[in-house]
């Protein structure tokens, strides 16, 4: 046995303390009156952003944005089928990144006391630098797997040497790519009656496939 093609896929998995979450919100108001039902959105988003502009200011939001006012009208139907008179509705949307989960927790808290605020998404992550150094990390470790695997069925022929003639991300090999390596899974808190929130773990996975030539 002169040369053999050995063919081995390596994965590799860590867990990281989440590092910041980007959290949803979304101010609703309605009523017979256009004019009120806007003004009422536009005070309520003020007064939320009024929050955000605290917490980036004290360090614990590193950004925050706001959508423009939605506004439009319908006319809703009762039980009976009857059409009933004009209801006009307002909406904003705001977005926050939270590097600091003891604040998140307690904004969460102070803006769902009003009726007009719903939290819509709670999402978790890694800051950029961290993903980044993470995923080199845990795909770095995923070939050092899969290079001990063929050494592994190398001796197991009794060859003496490995040469690697090809690593790629799982299913490249075949030019048929079926997932994109590294893989952050990242965790996802919905806002629920209580916002004691906590950073979960985000689990980040790699998996390669290469091909050896063992002697």
């Amino acid at each position: 046995m002169s040369e053999v093609i050995i063919t081995v896929r390596g994965e590799s998995e860590t867990r990281v303390r989440a590092e910041e979450a980007a959290v949803r919100v979304t101010v609703s108001t309605d009523g017979s009156t256009r004019g009120p039902v806007v003004e009422r959105a536009q005070e309520r988003a003020a007064s939320v952003q009024d929050g955000l502009v605290a917490h980036l200011r004290s360090g614990e939001v590193s950004e925050w944005s706001s959508a423009r006012v939605s506004v439009w009208s319908d006319r809703p139907w009762n039980n009976d089928g009857a059409q009933l008179p004009l209801v006009h509705h307002a909406s904003v949307e705001l977005s926050a990144t939270f590097t600091d989960a003891g604040a998140l927790s307690w904004w969460l808290g102070d803006v769902a006391e009003s009726d007009d605020v719903q939290v819509t998404a709670v999402e978790w992550r890694l800051a950029h630098e961290t993903r980044v150094r993470v995923e080199r990390k845990v795909a770095a470790s995923a070939v050092q797997v899969a290079v001990e695997r063929a050494a592994a069925y190398a001796e197991a022929l009794g060859l003496a040497s490995i040469t690697a003639v090809e690593i790629a991300d799982a299913g490249l090999l075949d030019r048929h790519p079926d997932a994109a390596m590294p893989r952050m899974m990242a965790a996802r808190a919905e806002a629920g009656p209580s916002f004691s929130l906590q950073a979960p773990e985000i689990v980040v996975s790699a998996t390669v496939e290469g091909r050896f030539r063992a002697e």
